[in-house]
Protein backbone atom coordinates (compact mmCIF):
# COMPACT_ATOMS: atom_id res chain seq x y z
CA UNK A 1 0.00 0.00 0.00
CA UNK A 2 2.84 2.36 0.75
CA UNK A 3 4.41 1.98 -2.70
CA UNK A 4 1.07 2.48 -4.40
CA UNK A 5 0.29 5.65 -2.51
CA UNK A 6 3.75 7.11 -2.98
CA UNK A 7 3.80 6.40 -6.70
CA UNK A 8 0.29 7.79 -7.10
CA UNK A 9 1.36 11.07 -5.52
CA UNK A 10 4.77 11.52 -7.12
CA UNK A 11 3.82 10.45 -10.65
CA UNK A 12 1.61 13.50 -11.22
CA UNK A 13 2.98 16.89 -10.00
CA UNK A 14 -0.48 18.51 -10.26
CA UNK A 15 -2.10 15.86 -8.07
CA UNK A 16 0.76 16.12 -5.59
CA UNK A 17 0.40 19.92 -5.48
CA UNK A 18 -3.36 19.69 -4.81
CA UNK A 19 -2.70 17.04 -2.21
CA UNK A 20 -0.22 19.26 -0.34
CA UNK A 21 -2.61 22.21 -0.49
CA UNK A 22 -5.24 20.14 1.29
CA UNK A 23 -2.75 19.03 3.93
CA UNK A 24 -1.72 22.64 4.61
CA UNK A 25 -5.37 23.72 4.67
CA UNK A 26 -6.09 21.16 7.38
CA UNK A 27 -3.11 22.41 9.40
CA UNK A 28 -4.35 25.99 9.10
CA UNK A 29 -7.83 25.01 10.32
CA UNK A 30 -6.41 22.97 13.20
CA UNK A 31 -4.11 25.88 14.13
CA UNK A 32 -7.02 28.35 14.22
CA UNK A 33 -9.12 25.89 16.21
CA UNK A 34 -6.36 25.33 18.80
CA UNK A 35 -5.68 29.07 19.12
CA UNK A 36 -9.35 29.84 19.82
CA UNK A 37 -9.61 26.97 22.30
CA UNK A 38 -6.44 27.97 24.15
CA UNK A 39 -7.69 31.56 24.35
CA UNK A 40 -10.98 30.36 25.83
CA UNK A 41 -9.24 28.08 28.33
CA UNK A 42 -7.07 31.05 29.36
CA UNK A 43 -10.18 33.21 29.83
CA UNK A 44 -11.77 30.45 31.92
CA UNK A 45 -8.73 30.12 34.17
CA UNK A 46 -8.37 33.86 34.69
CA UNK A 47 -11.86 34.40 36.13
CA UNK A 48 -12.81 32.73 39.40
CA UNK A 49 -16.53 33.14 38.67
CA UNK A 50 -16.18 30.71 35.76
CA UNK A 51 -14.21 28.19 37.80
CA UNK A 52 -17.06 27.99 40.32
CA UNK A 53 -19.85 27.45 37.78
CA UNK A 54 -20.60 23.87 36.68
CA UNK A 55 -21.65 25.02 33.25
CA UNK A 56 -18.31 26.71 32.52
CA UNK A 57 -16.31 23.90 34.13
CA UNK A 58 -17.93 21.40 31.75
CA UNK A 59 -17.28 23.80 28.89
CA UNK A 60 -13.60 23.98 29.85
CA UNK A 61 -13.40 20.19 29.87
CA UNK A 62 -14.93 20.15 26.38
CA UNK A 63 -12.29 22.60 25.17
CA UNK A 64 -9.48 20.52 26.68
CA UNK A 65 -10.79 17.18 25.37
CA UNK A 66 -11.51 18.54 21.89
CA UNK A 67 -8.07 20.17 21.66
CA UNK A 68 -6.27 16.97 22.67
CA UNK A 69 -8.45 14.94 20.30
CA UNK A 70 -7.75 17.34 17.44
CA UNK A 71 -3.97 17.20 17.93
CA UNK A 72 -3.89 13.38 18.05
CA UNK A 73 -6.23 12.85 15.09
CA UNK A 74 -4.29 15.42 13.06
CA UNK A 75 -1.07 13.52 13.77
CA UNK A 76 -2.72 10.30 12.61
CA UNK A 77 -4.12 12.01 9.51
CA UNK A 78 -0.69 13.33 8.51
CA UNK A 79 0.84 9.91 9.11
CA UNK A 80 -1.85 8.34 6.93
CA UNK A 81 -1.40 10.88 4.14
CA UNK A 82 2.37 10.38 4.00
CA UNK A 83 2.26 6.68 4.95
CA UNK A 84 4.66 7.31 7.83
CA UNK A 85 5.19 4.26 10.02
CA UNK A 86 5.69 4.41 13.78
CA UNK A 87 6.34 1.79 16.46
CA UNK A 88 3.31 -0.30 17.41
CA UNK A 89 3.36 0.54 21.13
CA UNK A 90 3.07 4.35 20.66
CA UNK A 91 0.38 3.67 18.05
CA UNK A 92 -1.65 1.63 20.56
CA UNK A 93 -1.32 4.42 23.14
CA UNK A 94 -2.39 7.10 20.64
CA UNK A 95 -5.29 5.01 19.30
CA UNK A 96 -6.53 4.28 22.83
CA UNK A 97 -6.34 7.95 23.77
CA UNK A 98 -8.24 8.96 20.62
CA UNK A 99 -10.96 6.39 21.38
CA UNK A 100 -11.23 7.67 24.95
CA UNK A 101 -11.42 11.34 23.95
CA UNK A 102 -13.86 10.71 21.09
CA UNK A 103 -16.39 9.32 23.58
CA UNK A 104 -15.59 11.75 26.41
CA UNK A 105 -16.41 14.79 24.28
CA UNK A 106 -20.06 13.89 23.47
CA UNK A 107 -20.58 12.59 27.03
CA UNK A 108 -19.55 16.00 28.32
CA UNK A 109 -22.10 17.56 25.95
CA UNK A 110 -24.77 15.34 27.51
CA UNK A 111 -23.68 16.47 30.98
CA UNK A 112 -23.97 20.10 29.85
CA UNK A 113 -27.54 19.42 28.65
CA UNK A 114 -28.39 17.87 32.03
CA UNK A 115 -26.94 20.92 33.77
CA UNK A 116 -29.20 23.16 31.67
CA UNK A 117 -32.14 20.91 32.56
CA UNK A 118 -31.48 21.31 36.29
CA UNK A 119 -30.97 25.08 35.94
CA UNK A 120 -34.24 25.59 34.01
CA UNK A 121 -36.54 22.92 35.44
CA UNK A 122 -35.26 22.87 39.03
CA UNK A 123 -33.91 26.38 39.64
CA UNK A 124 -34.43 26.25 43.41
CA UNK A 125 -32.40 23.03 43.70
CA UNK A 126 -29.73 24.04 41.19
CA UNK A 127 -27.33 25.44 43.80
CA UNK A 128 -27.73 22.35 46.02
CA UNK A 129 -27.22 19.92 43.13
CA UNK A 130 -24.37 21.82 41.46
CA UNK A 131 -21.75 21.32 44.17
CA UNK A 132 -18.08 20.31 44.14
CA UNK A 133 -19.04 16.81 45.28
CA UNK A 134 -21.60 16.42 42.49
CA UNK A 135 -19.15 17.75 39.90
CA UNK A 136 -16.50 15.30 41.08
CA UNK A 137 -18.81 12.30 40.76
CA UNK A 138 -20.02 13.64 37.42
CA UNK A 139 -16.48 13.73 36.04
CA UNK A 140 -15.79 10.24 37.42
CA UNK A 141 -18.87 8.93 35.60
CA UNK A 142 -17.95 10.70 32.34
CA UNK A 143 -14.39 9.39 32.25
CA UNK A 144 -15.38 5.90 33.48
CA UNK A 145 -18.02 5.44 30.77
CA UNK A 146 -15.60 6.88 28.21
CA UNK A 147 -13.03 4.25 29.22
CA UNK A 148 -15.30 1.24 28.65
CA UNK A 149 -14.81 0.99 24.90
CA UNK A 150 -11.05 1.80 24.82
CA UNK A 151 -10.29 -0.72 27.58
CA UNK A 152 -12.27 -3.36 25.70
CA UNK A 153 -10.38 -2.57 22.46
CA UNK A 154 -7.01 -2.96 24.16
CA UNK A 155 -7.93 -6.24 25.89
CA UNK A 156 -9.47 -7.63 22.69
CA UNK A 157 -6.42 -6.64 20.66
CA UNK A 158 -3.91 -8.31 22.99
CA UNK A 159 -6.08 -11.42 23.11
CA UNK A 160 -5.62 -11.99 19.36
CA UNK A 161 -2.29 -10.26 18.69
CA UNK A 162 0.39 -12.48 17.20
CA UNK A 163 3.75 -12.79 19.02
CA UNK A 164 6.21 -10.06 18.10
CA UNK A 165 3.58 -7.65 16.72
CA UNK A 166 4.42 -5.08 19.41
CA UNK A 167 7.87 -4.70 17.87
CA UNK A 168 6.56 -3.94 14.39
CA UNK A 169 6.05 -0.57 12.68
CA UNK A 170 2.71 0.50 11.22
CA UNK A 171 0.90 3.46 9.69
CA UNK A 172 -1.04 4.35 12.82
CA UNK A 173 -4.83 4.35 12.73
CA UNK A 174 -7.66 3.09 14.91
CA UNK A 175 -8.19 0.19 12.53
CA UNK A 176 -4.74 -1.22 13.41
CA UNK A 177 -6.22 -2.61 16.64
CA UNK A 178 -9.16 -4.28 14.86
CA UNK A 179 -7.53 -7.40 13.45
CA UNK A 180 -10.62 -9.63 13.58
CA UNK A 181 -14.12 -8.99 12.30
CA UNK A 182 -15.66 -9.69 15.71
CA UNK A 183 -13.56 -6.87 17.21
CA UNK A 184 -14.98 -4.37 14.73
CA UNK A 185 -18.51 -5.67 15.34
CA UNK A 186 -18.11 -5.49 19.12
CA UNK A 187 -16.71 -1.97 18.82
CA UNK A 188 -19.68 -0.91 16.72
CA UNK A 189 -22.17 -2.42 19.20
CA UNK A 190 -20.56 -0.76 22.26
CA UNK A 191 -20.44 2.64 20.57
CA UNK A 192 -23.99 2.25 19.31
CA UNK A 193 -25.33 1.48 22.80
CA UNK A 194 -23.44 4.42 24.34
CA UNK A 195 -24.63 6.88 21.71
CA UNK A 196 -28.22 5.65 21.80
CA UNK A 197 -28.26 6.30 25.55
CA UNK A 198 -26.80 9.77 24.98
CA UNK A 199 -29.39 10.56 22.31
CA UNK A 200 -32.17 9.37 24.63
CA UNK A 201 -30.94 11.64 27.45
CA UNK A 202 -30.70 14.67 25.16
CA UNK A 203 -34.19 14.07 23.70
CA UNK A 204 -35.72 13.73 27.18
CA UNK A 205 -33.85 16.83 28.32
CA UNK A 206 -35.15 18.81 25.34
CA UNK A 207 -38.74 17.71 26.01
CA UNK A 208 -38.51 18.64 29.70
CA UNK A 209 -37.03 22.08 28.93
CA UNK A 210 -39.63 22.67 26.20
CA UNK A 211 -42.43 21.94 28.69
CA UNK A 212 -40.79 24.30 31.16
CA UNK A 213 -40.54 26.96 28.45
CA UNK A 214 -44.29 26.88 27.85
CA UNK A 215 -45.03 27.21 31.56
CA UNK A 216 -42.36 29.84 32.25
CA UNK A 217 -43.18 33.45 33.01
CA UNK A 218 -42.41 36.11 30.42
CA UNK A 219 -39.23 37.10 32.33
CA UNK A 220 -37.78 33.59 32.11
CA UNK A 221 -38.95 32.70 28.60
CA UNK A 222 -35.90 34.20 26.90
CA UNK A 223 -33.49 32.27 29.14
CA UNK A 224 -35.46 29.05 28.65
CA UNK A 225 -35.62 29.44 24.87
CA UNK A 226 -31.87 30.04 24.78
CA UNK A 227 -31.32 26.82 26.71
CA UNK A 228 -33.54 24.99 24.20
CA UNK A 229 -31.40 26.26 21.32
CA UNK A 230 -28.29 25.17 23.22
CA UNK A 231 -29.66 21.62 23.62
CA UNK A 232 -30.53 21.50 19.90
CA UNK A 233 -27.00 22.55 18.97
CA UNK A 234 -25.57 19.88 21.29
CA UNK A 235 -27.85 17.30 19.65
CA UNK A 236 -26.46 18.32 16.25
CA UNK A 237 -22.91 18.02 17.62
CA UNK A 238 -23.74 14.55 18.93
CA UNK A 239 -25.10 13.53 15.53
CA UNK A 240 -21.84 14.59 13.83
CA UNK A 241 -19.86 12.68 16.46
CA UNK A 242 -21.91 9.54 15.76
CA UNK A 243 -21.28 9.82 12.02
CA UNK A 244 -17.58 10.24 12.81
CA UNK A 245 -17.45 6.63 14.06
CA UNK A 246 -18.88 5.45 10.76
CA UNK A 247 -16.28 7.21 8.61
CA UNK A 248 -13.68 4.37 8.73
CA UNK A 249 -16.29 2.00 7.26
CA UNK A 250 -17.05 4.60 4.58
CA UNK A 251 -13.40 5.26 3.73
CA UNK A 252 -11.90 1.78 3.48
CA UNK A 253 -13.79 0.62 0.31
CA UNK A 254 -12.30 3.62 -1.55
CA UNK A 255 -8.76 2.42 -0.78
CA UNK A 256 -9.25 -0.57 -3.09
CA UNK A 257 -10.76 1.60 -5.82
CA UNK A 258 -8.42 4.59 -5.96
CA UNK A 259 -5.83 5.86 -3.48
CA UNK A 260 -6.36 9.54 -4.29
CA UNK A 261 -10.12 9.14 -4.00
CA UNK A 262 -9.55 7.52 -0.61
CA UNK A 263 -7.46 10.51 0.54
CA UNK A 264 -10.10 12.97 -0.74
CA UNK A 265 -12.85 11.15 1.16
CA UNK A 266 -10.74 11.02 4.33
CA UNK A 267 -9.92 14.72 3.97
CA UNK A 268 -13.62 15.62 3.59
CA UNK A 269 -14.62 13.44 6.55
CA UNK A 270 -11.94 15.05 8.72
CA UNK A 271 -13.26 18.54 7.94
CA UNK A 272 -16.98 17.76 8.29
CA UNK A 273 -17.10 15.21 11.11
CA UNK A 274 -14.04 16.01 13.24
CA UNK A 275 -13.24 19.72 12.88
CA UNK A 276 -16.80 21.05 12.35
CA UNK A 277 -18.51 19.60 15.46
CA UNK A 278 -15.65 20.77 17.64
CA UNK A 279 -15.93 24.29 16.31
CA UNK A 280 -19.52 24.46 17.55
CA UNK A 281 -18.66 24.43 21.27
CA UNK A 282 -16.64 27.68 21.07
CA UNK A 283 -19.50 29.22 19.09
CA UNK A 284 -22.19 28.01 21.50
CA UNK A 285 -20.49 29.21 24.69
CA UNK A 286 -17.76 31.58 23.52
CA UNK A 287 -19.95 33.74 21.28
CA UNK A 288 -23.54 33.17 22.48
CA UNK A 289 -22.77 33.50 26.19
CA UNK A 290 -22.61 37.24 26.82
CA UNK A 291 -20.65 37.03 30.07
CA UNK A 292 -17.97 34.73 28.63
CA UNK A 293 -17.82 36.69 25.37
CA UNK A 294 -16.97 39.93 27.21
CA UNK A 295 -14.01 38.29 28.94
CA UNK A 296 -12.93 36.49 25.77
CA UNK A 297 -12.94 39.70 23.76
CA UNK A 298 -10.94 41.44 26.48
CA UNK A 299 -8.13 38.86 26.33
CA UNK A 300 -8.34 38.43 22.55
CA UNK A 301 -7.51 42.15 22.25
CA UNK A 302 -4.61 41.74 24.70
CA UNK A 303 -6.37 43.76 27.40
CA UNK A 304 -6.70 46.93 25.31
CA UNK A 305 -10.47 46.60 25.32
CA UNK A 306 -11.04 47.92 28.82
CA UNK A 307 -14.73 48.40 28.13
CA UNK A 308 -15.40 44.65 27.87
CA UNK A 309 -13.63 44.03 31.16
CA UNK A 310 -15.56 46.79 32.93
CA UNK A 311 -18.85 45.54 31.51
CA UNK A 312 -18.05 42.05 32.77
CA UNK A 313 -17.32 43.33 36.28
CA UNK A 314 -20.57 45.27 36.35
CA UNK A 315 -22.56 42.53 34.64
CA UNK A 316 -25.33 40.84 36.57
CA UNK A 317 -26.29 38.55 33.75
CA UNK A 318 -27.43 35.15 34.86
CA UNK A 319 -25.89 32.32 32.76
CA UNK A 320 -28.52 30.75 30.53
Amino acid sequence: MQSVSNSSLSSNPLIYSLFMQKVFMVQALVGIFLYVNCLMIFAFLKKEVFREDTRYILFAQTLFVDSAFMVLTDMMLIGSFFQYKIHMIPCIIISTAVSLLSICSPLTLVAMCLERYVAICMPLRHADISTNRTRFFGFVIIWSVSSIAPVFFVIAYFSVAIPGVLFSYVVCSLEVMLEKEWQANARAVILLVIFLLMILIIVLTYIKIMIAARAASSEKKQSTKKSLRTVILHAFQLFLCIVQFLTPYIEMPFWKLDVMLFYNVRYSNFIVFIIAPRCLSPLIYGMRDEKFFLVLRHYALWGFDGLSHNLFIQSKIRPS
